[in-house]
C-alpha cells in the first residue's frame, strides 16, 4: 500500500497549511462561531478564489481540479488541525458528491456555485424516527400539479443555517426501511418555499444546525431518477464519514502536539511534568492512538472508489477506530492540562468539543462497529 503523495498533492497540503497558519485566527474563528455569523464568509471565498479547495476533489468536467479522495483527505486533515468551522465537508464533500452523481441542469448549476464559493449546499437526511439510519425515510414526496409536496421533518442538518440550498431525502414508494423508492430533492432556501419551517441552533462544538419541516417544491427540485437515489446517498454518507475521520486525525495531531509542549513547560515539584515517566507513558499512548487512526483513515480513503461492501467495511473500520482514538486523546489532553483544559481561553477545550462531536457525525462509533460486524458475518 503506497502512502506517499505526488508533487501536486504535496503542494496542495503545503499551500493550505501555510494559509491556515497565517490567516486563520483561532480567536476570531471562535468569536464567529459563538456569537457572530457562525463562520467567516471571507475565508470561504478565499478557499474558492485563492486556494481552489472547494473543487479540489471534483473532476475537471464539474469545475474541479481533477482530484479525488486523497486530495479530500489532505484538505480535511489540515482543516481539522486548524479547527476550521467553515462547512467544507457538508458542502464540498457530501453535497458535491450527491450533485455530481445526480446530474442534470440544477445539479450542474449548484456544483458551479459550490466550487466558486458563491453558495453553500448542505444535506438533510436524518429524521426523528430514523436516528442514525439514513435509509429509514418516512418523509413522503407526492406529485401535485407542476411540483412536489414533501411531507416530513428532518433533524440535525449540519451547516444549513449557512446554506443557500439543502438536499433532502424523501420516499416515493416502499416501506420505511427499503432502499428502493428514495429520491433526492434540492430545496432553494432563499426562495422561501411555502410551508418550509427551519429551526436553527448551535451544537456542542459551536457549529450551526437546523431542524426542517418540509414544504412544496417545484418539479425541477427532483435530482436524478425517481426513487433511485439510495446508492448515491449511501456513498455520500461514507465519503462524509471518511472526511470527518481525516479531520479528526488533524485535530488529534494538534492536540497531541499542544499537550507535549505544555508538559515541557508546566512545572510540578520543581521540574517539568513531562519528565514524569507515568505522564510520558500517557502521551505515548496518545501518539499510538493517533497513528492507528491515521492508518485506518488511509485505508478508508484508498477504498472509497471500490464496491459498496468493501467501501463500507473500510469506512466503518476507520470511523470506529477514529471514534475510540478521539475519545481517548481528547480526554487525556484535557486531564494533562488540568482544570485549564476546559477553559474558553485555551484551544484544547475547543478541540475536545470538536473531537467529541466528530464521534457522532455520519454515524456514531457504535453504529459503525455494528455495521462492520454485519458486513463481515
Amino acid at each position: 500500500m503506497d502512502f506517499t503523495f505526488d508533487d501536486e498533492q504535496d503542494l496542495l497540503r503545503t499551500g493550505l497549511t501555510r494559509f491556515l497558519a497565517t490567516r486563520y485566527d483561532l480567536e476570531k474563528s471562535r468569536a464567529a462561531a459563538q456569537s457572530g455569523a457562525g463562520w467567516q464568509p471571507e475565508i470561504w471565498r478565499a478557499f474558492a478564489e485563492e486556494l481552489g479547495i472547494l473543487g479540489a476533489a471534483l473532476p475537471e468536467e464539474f469545475g474541479g481540479i481533477g482530484g479525488g479522495p486523497v486530495e479530500m483527505m489532505l484538505i480535511c486533515e489540515a482543516l481539522g488541525h486548524a479547527l476550521v468551522i467553515e462547512p467544507y465537508v457538508d458542502s464540498a464533500v457530501v453535497a458535491s458528491g450527491l450533485l455530481r452523481r445526480a446530474g442534470g441542469d440544477v445539479a450542474a448549476t449548484l456544483l458551479d456555485e459550490i466550487v466558486s464559493g458563491t453558495t453553500v449546499v448542505t444535506v438533510a437526511a436524518a429524521e426523528p424516527t430514523s436516528g442514525e439510519h439514513w435509509r429509514q425515510v418516512s418523509t413522503v414526496a407526492e406529485r401535485e400539479g407542476d411540483g412536489w409536496v414533501l411531507t416530513g421533518t428532518k433533524i440535525v442538518s449540519m451547516s444549513t443555517p449557512l446554506a443557500g440550498h439543502v438536499l433532502v431525502t424523501a420516499r416515493m414508494s416502499g416501506a420505511q426501511d427499503d432502499s428502493e423508492g428514495i429520491s433526492l430533492f434540492a430545496i432553494d432556501i432563499a426562495s422561501s418555499p411555502a410551508g418550509l419551517q427551519m429551526h436553527h441552533y448551535r451544537t456542542i462544538d459551536d457549529r450551526l444546525a437546523s431542524d426542517i419541516t418540509l414544504a412544496r417544491v417545484p418539479a425541477a427540485a427532483l435530482l436524478g431518477e425517481e426513487g433511485r437515489a439510495w446508492p448515491s446517498i449511501a456513498r455520500a454518507r461514507d465519503e462524509g464519514a471518511a472526511a470527518v475521520c481525516a479531520e479528526a486525525v488533524g485535530a488529534m495531531r494538534k492536540v497531541l502536539a499542544d499537550t507535549v509542549d505544555y508538559a515541557k513547560q508546566r512545572k510540578q515539584f520543581g521540574q517539568p511534568i513531562g519528565t514524569f515517566q507515568v505522564l510520558q507513558h500517557r502521551m505515548v499512548d496518545m501518539y499510538m492512538e493517533v497513528e492507528q487512526a491515521a492508518a485506518a483513515v488511509y485505508l478508508a480513503i484508498l477504498h472509497l472508489d471500490d464496491d459498496d461492501v468493501t467501501r463500507a467495511k473500510a469506512v466503518s473500520a476507520a470511523k470506529a477506530t477514529v471514534g475510540r482514538a478521539a475519545r481517548f486523546v481528547g480526554q487525556q489532553a484535557v486531564q494533562l492540562h488540568g482544570g485549564m483544559g476546559m477553559t474558553e481561553e485555551l484551544a484544547i477545550g475547543h478541540y475536545f468539543k470538536r473531537l467529541t462531536a466528530l464521534q457522532f457525525e455520519f454515524g456514531s462509533t457504535d453504529f459503525h462497529i455494528d455495521r462492520y460486524a454485519a458486513l463481515t458475518t
